[in-house]
């Protein structure tokens, strides 16, 4: 069996491992989907009667709550792998010592990255088409480009569970992970979640861009409303570079760590 095989077989083992843990403590990953949804219905559907209608980024003009939901679809992926890839792992690596256990196998630290990134990817992407599926009931999904949505929401909550994994590698404490509020929150906020980007100054534009929230919000939002260009796949490489260097930086932390 090759290198290759052997670490894709270690991660699915992994995956496999965290769903029987999960299978007892579902309502913890079922919990985290209605988030999102409390703030589809207070904001975009509440706040939505008063503002009526938002202008898109190509001139067309859409309900408020339909500007408002493919940015929660996008948050609802990022929550899902972000806190996955961040308390949970801390907790196994500091605490638990499950990476030692899972070590003393013939599983290297690959496919403990894989593994764990898998599994938060999955954890992202179970929200995200939960709340593509309230999306749908309620009317909001305006073009047949929303097929892709959910795959889309998979690539967020890769690229965000790659680096959340990574971030973990460099945490000490839970006092730590306060990083990580100050990090998610803001970007929530003001990464066009709730306003468009015209509505800032251009200083403010210029951070908000760089944010990797805001390339899975007009990626998804551009699939939903059907402002579909060849800008999307701007946001496409942008999110899968920053999957890969996760990745990547998770595997390099993960030796220093457990194998040092």
């Amino acid at each position: 069996m090759t290198p290759a095989r052997r670490a894709g077989r270690g991660a699915h083992l992994l995956v496999e491992r965290n769903a029987r843990v999960y299978r007892r403590a579902w309502m913890l990953v079922v919990s985290g989907f209605f988030e999102p949804l409390f703030y589809l219905f207070s904001v975009g559907v509440g706040v939505g009667a008063l503002v009526g209608h938002v202008a898109l980024a190509d001139g067309r003009v859409v309900a408020y709550p339909a500007f408002v939901a493919p940015a929660l679809l996008a948050a609802s992926a990022m929550n899902g792998a972000i806190y996955d890839s961040t308390f949970n792992i801390f907790f196994k690596l500091k605490y638990a010592k499950v990476y030692d256990a899972v070590l003393a196998t013939p599983m290297t630290t690959a496919d403990v990255a894989a593994g764990e990134i898998g599994w938060a990817l999955i954890r992202g992407a179970l929200y995200a088409g939960g709340f593509m599926v309230v999306m749908l009931g309620m009317g909001l999904v305006g073009s047949w480009w929303a097929l892709l949505a959910l795959p889309a929401a998979i690539l967020v909550g890769f690229a965000f569970a790659a680096v959340g994994m990574a971030a973990t590698s460099y945490m000490r404490s839970w006092q730590d992970f306060e990083w990580v509020t100050l990090a998610i929150l803001p970007m929530f906020l003001f990464a066009t979640t709730f306003y468009p980007l015209s509505v800032y100054p251009r200083p403010v534009q210029l951070l908000v861009e760089v944010a990797p929230l805001f390339h899975a919000i007009e990626l998804i939002r551009g699939l939903t409303t059907g402002a579909v260009g060849i800008g999307l796949l701007g946001h496409v490489c942008y999110l899968a570079a920053l999957g890969l260097v996760g990745v990547w930086m998770s595997t390099i932390r993960l030796a220093r760590l457990l194998l040092t």
